[in-house]
């Protein structure tokens, strides 16, 4: 009897992956998938002043509601929220297909993000529930080849959609899937949990968060433009963190709470990984311009820097429990940065002679150096804090991911611009420099001798806040006092 309960359990807990695998492949898909559909929903609907908030309205909404959910989690326990976010996630899919006009998409988008906000984060908290500390990093290692393949198929499955059905059907195929994660994890998670009497709901904490992330991703947007306003948000968004700060530190049951936060090992695993998906959106971006624009490489073999990056990101992250049962976390995450950091050293004195195999070089120990770290950071966040804060631990990295791609994405993309207007003279327009970064290889461009060093120095300039950055995280992990390798 004894082992038939056993086996069931292990029944249950693969079928429970199952539906986490799914989950972890139809949020992340959704990323890739739509930035294939894109020119077609903006010619079709006639989106072209708003396109920015297709993707926007997602991440924002995503941003705001991660840690709500993982408060949830925490309080009314892992099922119903994941079961909510899936929900909410294929309605969003669902309406999407169906928007016949750019608002009512943008709107739908950010339902979907609503739902986004409990899948993602919850997807690794039931992992961490149901799987041994030992056990966890294989796991994890295991259901990142979902969000590999995302990456690898994603462009390939919706440029198929795309061409042979319509852009409405890139959301749509998320439906099916959406209902399969309900049926599995109905059928095989079964929690249990202690529900507390009465749920206290930190309403000023989830306001000033709110505020907050909206004035922070809303100034990202607005920065290149209008930089007045995006300072003036930014200022907002900073005064909205200090009252959130004071909010949680003596609110009886907090959104996020303080003592995680005491533990400065924890902490610096959320900067770590919030920092490093900074470094992650920038390569991933600016490789393939660096090589489209100045090597005149295709927009195919531009996106394998992207691809093979991927690749060693999922096999390097079955290392990660190895190296944690060996070594001190602060010796793994400083060693593989410092070779992050020589690498990118060395494309701030590139010319036009670097090598384009050195670009692939580079992401591959970019992909290997993440898929170690930032997977070591997510399975130590949640096991240095109490089992019951699990949820709300796993939500607040994954809310510094998200920050620091989305932030960052900006920022990059400002830097770029202002570096390139600074250097525009002799007749010289932003336009002309613009039809280079975009043409194809076939274009005939009169003045490339005189726009390609512009396009390195904005590109030298982008790749010097990531040694910035990388620096800092250097610097971060090397003030961990932790010394001792963690059981």
């Amino acid at each position: 009897m004894a082992s038939q309960e056993l086996h069931k359990s292990r029944n249950n807990r693969w079928i429970i992956m199952t539906a986490v695998f799914i989950a972890t492949f139809m949020t992340s898909v959704e990323v890739t998938i739509v930035t294939t559909a894109l020119p077609s929903i903006i010619s079709e609907l006639h989106g072209l002043a708003f396109q920015s908030w297709i993707m926007s309205a997602y991440l924002l909404t995503t941003a705001i509601t991660t840690p709500i959910y993982g408060k949830l989690a925490d309080t009314m326990g892992r099922r119903v929220i994941f079961q909510w976010g899936v929900i909410i996630f294929t309605l969003g899919s669902f309406l999407s297909g169906l928007s016949p006009s750019i608002l009512i998409l943008i709107l739908a988008r950010a339902l979907q993000g609503i739902g986004a906000g409990a899948v993602m984060p919850l997807t690794f908290t039931i992992i961490a529930d149901i799987f041994s500390f030992k056990e966890r990093a294989n796991v994890l290692a295991l259901n990142n080849t979902a969000w590999g393949l995302s990456a690898l198929v994603g462009p390939l499955i919706g440029g198929f959609l795309v061409d042979q059905l319509s852009w409405h059907w890139v959301f749509f195929v998320n439906v099916p899937l959406g209902f399969i994660v309900m049926v599995l994890i109905q059928l095989g998670y079964h929690e249990k949990i202690q529900l507390k009497k009465k749920l206290v709901i930190d309403r000023l904490g989830i306001t000033w968060l709110a505020v907050c992330l909206v004035s922070l991703l809303i100034a990202i947007q607005m920065l290149d433009t209008q930089p007045w306003i995006a300072l003036g948000l930014v200022i907002i968004a900073a005064i909205s963190l200090i009252l959130l700060i004071r909010q949680e530190g003596r609110f009886e049951n907090p959104l996020m709470s303080p003592k995680m936060f005491r533990s400065p090992t924890f902490s610096i695993q959320i900067l770590t990984a919030t920092i490093l998906s900074g470094v992650l959106i920038g390569y991933q971006v600016y490789f393939p311009i660096w090589l489209q624009s100045l090597y005149r490489v295709s927009a195919t073999k531009a996106g394998l820097v992207v691809t093979s990056s991927s690749v060693m990101w999922l096999i390097a992250s079955f290392f990660v429990g190895t190296l944690i049962a060996k070594f001190v976390p602060k010796r793994i995450s400083i060693s593989l940065i410092v070779v992050l950091l020589l690498g990118y050293l060395g494309l701030l004195f590139a010319g036009k002679t670097f090598p384009v195999w050195a670009f692939y070089v580079i992401a591959m120990v970019n992909g290997t150096g993440m898929g170690i770290v930032i997977s070591m950071n997510i399975i130590l966040s949640q096991h240095l804090v109490p089992a019951a804060m699990v949820g709300s631990a796993t939500s607040v990295l994954t809310l510094g991911r998200s920050l620091g791609q989305t932030v960052m994405a900006g920022v990059y993309g400002a830097i770029l611009n202002l570096v390139i207007r600074l250097q525009l003279h002799g007749g010289m327009t932003f336009a002309k420099v613009n039809s280079v970064i975009s043409s194809k290889q076939a274009t005939v461009v009169a003045n490339r001798a005189a726009i390609d060093p512009i396009i390195l120095s904005a590109l030298h300039a982008v790749f010097l806040s990531v040694v910035v950055m990388l620096i800092i995280v250097l610097v971060i992990n090397w003030l961990d006092p932790n010394k001792k390798v963690i059981q």
